[in-house]
């Protein structure tokens, strides 16, 4: 850390931030900003979000008793100024990094960090979980949870705050309200937000203690009460969360400090039976100009020059997948009025932004809501639309209710084109795409796709546009595909069939996903100890090539299934499908690679993957220990 800072310098913990004058807060936040610029600036990760919580990171510190008084941020990307300020200052530099800091809260990590949220909307109602166990152990601790605006219009929010209003127990909530979370926030609610700010922006300090002291107090009258219900209502236009059951007083200047602070504390002191929330307006990317400037307020960077901006970007000329998927998309779309696209909150991630550019009116960013997403998809399925719903795989285990129940029971042709499948690297294990293939297999009537490459991905598209009969999904990783030219939108593949890569006569690998070339310098590996490989390109975990598979026991000694996935998937339907055929009595000896049973925490893809065991040393070493007997095998035979 820079040793420069007439304050940060002092402060470890936030029981020394609360030592400093009231006065020479904003220097701190100064000071914090600063900092965080130049760490993420060598490091890469969330900016924009963290710059915008300063000021009300430093007064949250300033004003309650952390860890005592417990704080969740939600999101966690949000909490680098939070980090910085409760012990992990001398490792901000370390963050997304292998060993390092989280990107995210982490309750292993800190005890500043009482609920990991690297998912959104989770805060309200983990935070009244800890306030109702306070209330059974007689604790008077404080519980706030801040949530962003777009956190804030996911369905599970919604829910949090109908029992959280109806409980009457004392929480905080700090509404941090930007404007903008990944991408533009969408739906009613930023209409609702946007309304609260019509004529007058902020009430003023005076106007904001006046509601705070009078109503947590309870020392106003009837006819003071309803008074003050007029006003507020005629200066925010709603009264939406006041219904919900919440004491509501805001917008507040999330970087006025001199109003943050005094409005913390009556918020804790007041004797308020029931939830608070507190408005706050904060601009993301605050205090960096290039931040302030961009269309994602700098939401994610790479490593960055500070003084110009500048981020580091790959030199990579070969194609991402996710681009890959929505050009191929695209083209369809030209010739298809009836494909339309389904974002939750993730148009640039996905590529749904390139789709939506092509057909503004076919592309539906539907927020932080991806329950909603999946059945509003099944909803045109059932009119005749070919929805494409692309969601990360990590975001669509939120959905899986809806996968099953709206979708697949009723066999609607929704598409799932399921982005950042397995490891992704800085984003940890919250961000693993690592149960898609578990999760999706097991469903009946499902098709299973998972691309090697970007040729396979087109052709996987392709083919998805005909499935009008049953659900189906692709599954494809973050990052770039290997360089090879891509095919016509009119070459698809028999659904349940795979492709020979390579033949050869002891061993057959049969690989699912992009450890396909991984598998290729596993084979060339053993090719040199003497050992012939058949290698297949498996395609679907669902259907099965059974045809393939079963002639392909029958011609090799060993078979080993490769996947970069969780156990239950792939692997597993295969080797089911082998004992029921029996095909285990003739003597095969049979492996699966699965991802390990853990999870994998960030560092660069390529390490975790060497973690997971599924680089090509390992796999070509597993096959020559089972082969030349140094690993102990039983053989069931009759």
């Amino acid at each position: 850390m820079k040793k420069n800072y007439q304050f940060l310098n002092d402060i470890n913990f936030p029981s020394d931030l609360r030592k400093v004058s009231e006065d020479n807060l904003q220097k701190v936040a100064d000071e914090v900003r600063q900092e965080m610029i130049s760490a993420v600036s060598e490091t890469g990760g969330h900016l924009g979000a963290g710059l915008g919580v300063v000021e009300l990171t430093v007064a949250l510190h300033y004003v309650f008793d952390t860890p005592n008084d417990k704080l969740i941020w939600d999101v966690g990307h949000q909490s680098y100024p939070h980090k910085i300020l409760t012990g992990r200052k001398d490792k901000i530099r370390t963050l997304r990094q292998g060993g390092g800091l989280s990107g995210f809260t982490k309750r292993s990590e800190s005890e500043y960090d009482p609920f990991g949220a690297a998912h959104s909307s989770t805060s309200i109602s983990s935070a009244l979980g800890i306030a109702e166990a306070n209330k059974l152990e007689n604790k008077s601790s404080n519980v706030i949870a801040v949530i962003g605006d777009g956190a804030i219009s996911a369905g599970m929010a919604y829910e949090a705050m109908n029992n959280a209003g109806a409980s009457k127990t004392k929480m905080i909530v700090i509404l941090n309200d930007n404007d903008m979370s990944i991408a533009k926030p969408v739906g009613a609610m930023r209409t609702y937000l946007a309304k609260l700010f019509t004529g007058k922006i902020y009430f003023s300090l005076r106007e904001t203690l006046k509601l705070i002291t009078s109503s947590f107090s309870k020392r106003f009258s009837a006819k003071a009460g309803k008074a003050e219900d007029f006003f507020r209502s005629a200066v925010t236009g709603g009264t939406l969360f006041s219904s919900l059951g919440f004491y509501y007083a805001g917008p507040i200047d999330g970087h006025d400090l001199s109003s943050l602070v005094p409005i913390l504390k009556n918020a804790k002191e007041s004797r308020h039976e029931g939830p608070i929330m507190i408005h706050v307006k904060t601009q993301k990317g605050k205090g960096y100009s290039y931040a302030e400037k961009a269309n994602d307020h700098y939401h994610g960077v790479s490593k960055f020059n500070v003084e110009t901006g500048e981020q580091v970007k790959s030199k990579s000329n070969l194609p991402a997948y996710t681009k890959v998927f929505a050009n191929t998309l695209v083209k369809h779309a030209k010739k298809d009025s009836k494909i339309v696209g389904i974002t939750a909150a993730m148009p640039g991630g996905t590529g749904m932004d390139i789709f939506g550019k092509e057909f503004p009116n076919r592309m539906f960013d539907v927020g932080i809501a991806e329950q909603h997403a999946v059945t509003f998809a099944a909803g045109l399925a059932t009119e005749g639309y070919k929805p494409y719903a692309a969601i990360y795989s990590t975001f669509l285990q939120r959905a899986y209710d809806q996968v099953v129940h709206d979708v697949a029971i009723q066999s609607l042709p929704v598409r799932f084109a399921i982005d950042r499948a397995g490891l992704v690297g800085a984003d940890g294990s919250t961000h693993a795409g690592s149960f898609d293939i578990t999760y999706l297999s097991t469903l009946p009537n499902f098709v299973v796709m998972a691309a090697s490459e970007e040729a396979e991905l087109v052709k996987m598209i392709n083919t998805s546009v005909d499935i009008n009969d049953r659900p189906s999904a692709i599954r494809y990783p973050r990052g770039t595909g290997v360089g090879i030219d891509l095919p016509s939108i009119d070459e698809k593949i028999k659904i349940g069939k795979g492709r020979v890569v390579q033949q050869g006569t002891q061993v057959c690998v049969l690989n699912l996903g992009t450890r396909l070339e991984e598998c290729k310098l596993a084979v060339e590996e053993l090719k040199a100890k003497g050992v012939s490989t058949t290698l297949i390109d498996a395609r679907f975990a669902k259907p099965l090539d059974e045809e393939l598979i079963l002639k392909s026991a029958k011609e090799h000694e060993l078979m080993i299934t490769v996947e970069e996935g969780s156990i239950g998937g792939f692997g597993s339907h295969v080797k089911n499908l082998l004992a029921e055929r029996g095909v285990f009595d003739k003597g095969l000896k049979f492996r699966s690679m699965t991802l390990p049973d853990e999870f994998i925490e960030q560092d660069d893809p390529k390490k975790m993957y060497d973690k997971a065991g599924l680089n090509s040393s390992q796999i070509s070493k597993k096959i020559a220990n089972i082969l030349f007997q140094k690993e102990k095998i039983r053989v069931v035979k009759n």
